[in-house]
């Protein structure tokens, strides 16, 4: 069984066990969270695609931890000018345990 999920801005295959890591979600570790825009699911061979999410269904969750993605490094040059710029960035990110797909 797995779901396909949707937050931050991106979407995420899903099942049970599985620890995953979005973009920033409040709370502490231990917390419980909820993810409420399921986009569909499988089970037992069976897929329910929603319209645009599946009505009822839920994935739950625990936080696992707060944390800080790579450093993406951004460059900008303009040739023949000299002009060079290095810049870096660091997304904050949450790891999540699902713990329960319900549907």
């Amino acid at each position: 069984m797995y779901a396909v999920v949707k937050t931050g801005g991106k979407q995420y295959k899903v099942a049970p066990g599985q620890v995953i890591k979005v973009e920033r979600l409040a709370g502490e570790a231990g917390d419980q969270v909820e993810f409420s825009d399921v986009l569909a699911v499988v089970k037992d061979g069976e897929v329910t695609v929603g319209r645009p999410r599946v009505e009822n269904a839920r994935v739950s969750g625990e936080i696992v931890g707060q944390q800080r993605a790579k450093k993406i490094l951004v460059f900008k040059s303009k040739r023949r000018k000299g002009y060079r710029k290095m810049r870096g960035h660091r997304q904050y990110v949450t790891e999540v345990k699902i713990n329960e797909i319900s549907c």
